[in-house]
């Protein structure tokens, strides 16, 4: 059976045609951009139609040749192994026709806070933000700090920064939430295991053509930076505040060059206003989507580092590994979020079988 009604088939590969169409009469530039997301998204998906329907038609002919006595033996022998590939496909298929999440693609803004544990919550929100800095080497993305705010005997009481390569946003956007540690603090004299946490947050990196933001929506107030926050807090006197008005939405930048502060607090800003954009659609979807790995909520305590045993339990999907010397190294990060990638597309599966 198609895993679609053959008319939806039909509607996919024509809106393809029509895209690709589109494109070659030279639109302005951000249809253009537009235009190429989306047949980005649909060619691979047309193209296992298209194979889908090759295998479909070579299967049809050799169930033709199991009348012609010549032949037939010959037919008997290969339809098994395609009979196997066209499930195979069907079941390719049927994880590319998944909603997509348009952000995938992007590249991400990776906020990581100290949360309750005073100086110790600084220094696990620094060693998270390293392991996400480590895991970003690996994968060849390209980290760029944007704003800083050191913790007092260490670690950051706030960092935010940029991430760029292929599919960051898609990798990193489970992140989002309260990360707990429990550990002995380096400040600690009595060897006791304290609880502390710091919360992440993962956010698309929004584009011109994502989001409009008026001239006169926001104010851009410069001023002499202060206060903890790294050598560059130190040696700047144009630290860029940039306020929202609409939204009342404000970002500050106190790195580098004025112009560069103003750039950076713009990208920020752009992407804080984007994800609201999404939180918002995320809020009027069905109540079904409701405790799904992806629901973003930054509230909810997702995951657990226990330095004693060696131990991160993850708590959304249960999934407990005894390597956390590996993870908190950056080094093996990807298990979590294959497990996780896997675990949101079963239940996006799940879903859409109900329907």
């Amino acid at each position: 059976m198609p895993i679609l009604p053959q008319e939806k088939i039909d509607q996919l590969t024509a809106r393809h045609g029509e895209v690709e169409g589109l494109m070659a009469q030279n639109p302005d530039q951000e249809t253009y951009v537009r235009l190429a997301r989306e047949y980005s998204s649909l060619e691979p998906v047309v193209a296992k139609i298209r194979e889908r329907g090759e295998v479909r038609d070579e299967l049809q002919g050799l169930q033709e040749l199991l009348d012609d006595a010549e032949m037939k033996e010959m037919a008997e022998a290969e339809i098994p192994a395609l009979k196997e590939r066209f499930g195979e496909i069907e079941e390719e298929l049927q994880f590319l026709l998944l909603p997509k999440d348009d952000a995938d693609d992007k590249n991400a803004i990776l906020e990581v806070r100290a949360g309750t544990g005073g100086s110790e919550a600084a220094l696990f929100a620094g060693d998270l933000f390293r392991m996400y800095q480590r895991h970003a080497e690996t994968h060849g993305w390209k980290v760029e700090v944007l704003s800083e705010s050191a913790g007092e005997v260490g670690g950051y009481k706030e960092i935010i920064a940029s991430i760029t390569g292929n599919g960051v946003f898609a990798r990193l956007k489970f992140e989002s939430g309260v990360h707990r540690v429990q550990r002995v603090p380096e400040t600690e004299s009595g060897g006791r295991v304290h609880t502390s946490a710091a919360t992440v947050a993962v956010l698309p990196e929004a584009e011109d053509v994502d989001i409009e933001i008026r001239n006169e929506d926001i104010r851009i107030d410069t001023m002499r930076a202060s206060g903890a926050g790294g050598q560059h807090v130190n040696t700047t006197d144009s630290a860029v505040r940039i306020t929202h008005v609409p939204t009342g939405v404000v970002v500050i930048s106190s790195e580098k060059s004025q112009h560069q502060n103003r750039a950076n607090a713009m990208k920020e800003l752009r992407s804080r206003l984007y994800d609201m954009e999404r939180q918002k659609a995320d809020q009027e979807r069905s109540d079904a989507r409701k405790g799904q790995v992806g629901s973003g909520d930054r509230s909810e305590r997702i995951r657990t580092y226990n330095f004693p045993q060696g131990r991160l339990t993850d708590h959304r999907i249960n999934l407990t590994l005894y390597k956390l010397d590996r993870i908190i190294a950056g080094e093996g990060l990807d298990e979590v979020f294959d497990a996780l990638i896997t675990d949101y597309q079963a239940s996006l599966l799940a879903a859409l079988g109900d329907e």
